[in-house]
Formats: C-alpha cells, sequence, structure tokens
C-alpha cells in the first residue's frame, strides 16, 4: 500500500490557498488604493528630493564663485605687498651729470 504523508499534503494545500487569497487580496480594490497612495507619496518624496538636489547645487555655485573671489583678492593684495616690498635705498644715479661728476671722473681713469 502507498503510504501518504498527510502532514506534507497538507503544508501543500495550504499553501496553495494561501497564495489564491494572497493574489485575490493583492488584486482588489482596496489594495490598489493603498498602492496608489504610497506611489503617490513616494512621487511627492521624489520632487521634494529633487528640489533639495537643486537648492543645493545653486548654494554650491554661490560658495565656489565666493571663494574664487576671495582667492583672486588675496592675490591681488599679495601682488601689491611684493610691489611695495621692493628696497627703497637703491637710487638710480642715472640723472644729469654735474661739474663734480666729471671731475670725479676724470680722477678714476
Amino acid at each position: 500500500m502507498i503510504n501518504i504523508n498527510w502532514r506534507k499534503v497538507g503544508i501543500f494545500a495550504g499553501g496553495a490557498v494561501l497564495g489564491i487569497v494572497g493574489v485575490k487580496l493583492l488584486s482588489g480594490r482596496d489594495a490598489k488604493k493603498v498602492y496608489t497612495h504610497c506611489t503617490a507619496a513616494a512621487l511627492r518624496a521624489k520632487d521634494y528630493i529633487v528640489d533639495q538636489a537643486t537648492i543645493l547645487q545653486e548654494n554650491c555655485a554661490d560658495i565656489y564663485e565666493e571663494a574664487k573671489k576671495i582667492n583672486e583678492d588675496r592675490a591681488a593684495e599679495e601682488k601689491e605687498k611684493e610691489i611695495d616690498d621692493e628696497p627703497k635705498g637703491i637710487e638710480d644715479k642715472s640723472g644729469p651729470k654735474t661739474e663734480t661728476d666729471e671731475e670725479d671722473e676724470k680722477m678714476n681713469k
């Protein structure tokens, strides 16, 4: 005689019944309303995130431009300091010659 394991048959039948009932529940009107509301909430969240990302990008662009301006100003100030820091003790003596300059040149020859 065939030995049937009724426990396994019961588990299989219960799974089949739950599957059929689950499909009916998931495809019902109420379930579709829940899916629609969840999808609408996800779309609202997506729009909010996109808006926040746009604001963040605009702020980052502003910060970048201000930082570039600060660095340009700093470089200009350093260039001015370099020009101002040149030694002032060296004077140009190539001006018009005086009589004493001519006499000094004759003596040095």
